[in-house]
């Protein structure tokens, strides 16, 4: 088949639908298909086009910026252009310009799979709300063009608002997850941040109010009076340009500075698998998440986690067994989850072997190529 992709972000850029999109492109890519990524030209560095593990990406060139988004004119346009040269098209949505992209599949007579990634959920304020009613509206207009709709779990698709109006064409589909075991690297950085001997509660993503790592902040002093040495390791990018929660949780960040470290954003999957081995137990305290593919990562590296009791996000540990689920919005809930899987962590671990039987990219990938041949 030929697939073209459409999307705001991919690689180099590092959030979770990027790592899952680059992930079905090349998974698809690596089974013989011809794999185009037109996304937007972000960082004027990138080059324009470039093949990246098999696939072709072309960049359009950004003017600016609108929220979490990017304006890109050239966007459309060359999705004109491309769209009748390919089979099928999928979009990774939220994406600001599908509808326009469902549109010129209608007129080209194109199929098109909206993979749905989340709900848009933006953060207080009358303009962000403004955004998020636009920008759900548009998302509805393209799922009644869309041919299909996948998300990434059944649990995310059977209580989300938005796709309920979407039922008869939903395919549930998990993410394919890949990530090396943690080497021997994992215990150097950990001795290396001083942190031997020490429970250590990880945390990573965009830091961004939908996370919740609020609450996580709220969490530590529950955590300190029963793990007196109790620390917190934070990977991940914490200043965002278009949301300013991480200057709203400062004053918690300062007031337990000694207990929290960053190590920053990590791209490499190597050193990523040796944040992992070295937590203790990672954490997701979102308020949200259609799935949370971070913790299938923690997972495989053999750290359970703990994550809040809310669709979407509960179905690893619940599919699992590898972690407890915990009432959303709860620090003393929230510690008392993170103390019960550090004092037992044997009760809540499981072999790689056991996860990759759960979340086997592999038969992600079929699951995606036997639906995307059926349409195309």
């Amino acid at each position: 088949m030929k697939i073209l992709t459409v999307l705001t972000y991919y690689h180099p850029h590092w959030t979770g639908l990027t790592v899952i999109a680059k992930s079905i492109a090349e998974g698809l890519a690596v089974r013989g298909h011809d794999v185009t990524v037109l996304t937007t030209r972000h960082d004027e560095k990138l080059a324009a086009r470039e093949d990246v593990e098999g696939v072709h990406v072309i960049r359009v060139r950004s003017i600016g910026r609108l929220s979490r988004g990017v304006i890109a004119p050239a966007l459309p346009l060359a999705a004109a252009r491309l769209i009748g040269a390919n089979d099928i098209v999928q979009i990774h949505t939220p994406l600001p310009e599908s509808l326009v992209v469902a549109g010129l599949c209608r007129v080209r007579g194109r199929p098109l799979v909206m993979t749905h990634q989340g709900d848009l959920v933006m953060p207080a304020g009358l303009a962000n709300q403004a955004l998020e009613h636009t920008g759900t509206a548009l998302l509805h207009a393209t799922g009644r063009l869309a041919t299909r709709i996948t998300t990434l779990s059944a649990d995310y698709g059977g209580h989300s608002t938005f796709l309920s109006p979407f039922l008869d064409k939903l395919d549930a589909i998990h993410p394919p997850v890949e990530i090396p075991p943690p080497g021997p690297g994992a215990a150097t950085w950990r001795a290396e941040l001083g942190l031997e001997g020490r429970p250590v509660v990880g945390f990573a993503g965009r830091w961004v109010e939908e996370k919740g790592f609020d609450f996580l902040l709220r969490a530590i002093p529950a955590l300190a009076r029963a793990e007196p040495d109790v620390h917190l390791v934070y990977a991940g990018e914490h200043r965002m340009v278009y949301e300013d929660f991480y200057e709203r949780c400062r004053p918690l960040v300062d007031a337990h500075r000694d207990r929290v470290t960053f190590v920053g954003l990590i791209r490499d999957r190597r050193r990523l698998a040796d944040f992992f081995g070295l937590c203790d137990v990672f954490a997701l305290p979102s308020r949200t998440d259609a799935f949370g593919a971070v913790q299938v990562e923690a997972m495989l590296c053999g750290t359970p986690v703990v994550a809040t009791d809310i669709p979407g996000a509960r179905e690893p540990v619940r599919l699992t067994g590898m972690g407890r689920l915990v009432a959303p919005q709860e620090p003393e809930a929230l510690a008392a989850g993170l103390l019960e899987v550090l004092r037992d962590p044997a009760a809540y671990t499981r072999s790689r072997e056991e996860i990759r039987a759960v979340f086997d990219p592999e038969r992600s990938i079929d699951r995606y190529e036997a639906l995307l041949a059926s349409l195309a």
